[in-house]
């Protein structure tokens, strides 16, 4: 039987000290039906972060000539999964801060036919030393997609994020500095299923964070107020709830 294909997509900036150790942590064999392989987005690296990759065993490595942010990123690796024919794509930071080794946890419900869309919610599991102004920062920003989207969410800033095939093919992410809050309103408008898994989750040791807290609201604020009035597609709509009924899910 011929094997489908997951993709384990890494977004990087100068993450030569940490990057190594994610790649080695991936799990390559946890189920029977499909083949995991691991494609690196190098978001325009001054470091050893491609080189390191390549050492560390990264099937694919696509780089930017310069950085073009987070967002830019994530979407590259949508868009790559897709062309690498993924059947299943996630996405976790190059950090460090969160497990490779619950990579199945994440997609579990994607495989089994649950949800098109998952988080590794550190809420939902065990943080070790978050500072309390991020802990601040991460519930508001929730709290505001969940009031915008009139469901509870538990960690809407996760980088540990898994996508069905049509997800992937489906989302949008309009700005570039970040995607988090926007892909997931963009994706829960469109229907797919969302559904948080609980992780464990360690603050970054090496390395510095790009996240800057007057630059991160500036920037996501109005790309939040943008997604929300984009008009909803009633066919995609729709057409994913006809294929939901098709495979009695």
């Amino acid at each position: 039987m011929t094997k489908k294909k997951i993709v384990v997509f890494m977004p990087a900036h100068n993450e030569e000290e940490n990057i190594s150790g994610v790649i080695a942590r991936v799990p390559r064999n946890f189920h029977p039906h499909y083949d995991v392989e691991v494609l690196v987005i190098d978001d325009g690296s001054r470091d050893r972060t491609v080189t390191v990759a390549k050492e560390a065993g990264a099937d694919h490595i696509v780089s930017f000539p310069q950085n073009k942010g987070l967002g830019a990123a994530v979407r590259e690796g949508l868009k790559q999964c897709c062309l690498l024919d993924a059947d299943i794509g996630i996405m976790i930071d190059a950090d460090n801060e969160y497990p490779p080794e619950q990579i199945p946890d994440v997609l579990e419900p994607i495989i089994a036919g649950r949800a098109e869309y998952t988080f590794g919610s550190r809420f939902k599991g065990n943080i070790k030393g978050m500072k309390l102004h991020r802990r601040l920062g991460n519930y508001t920003f929730t709290l505001l997609q969940a009031i915008l989207l009139r469901r509870w969410i538990y960690d809407g800033q996760s980088g540990m994020r898994g996508f069905a095939r049509d997800a992937m093919e489906n989302a949008v992410i309009i700005h570039d500095y970040n995607y988090a809050q926007v892909l997931t309103i963009n994706l829960v408008r469109q229907g797919y299923r969302l559904e948080e898994i609980p992780i464990s989750y360690q603050v970054r040791t090496k390395g510095q964070s790009f996240i800057k807290f007057r630059q991160y609201v500036s920037s996501v604020l109005p790309a939040i107020y943008k997604e929300m009035r984009r008009p909803v597609s009633k066919r995609r709509q729709a057409s994913l709830r006809l294929k939901r009924d098709e495979a009695g899910v």
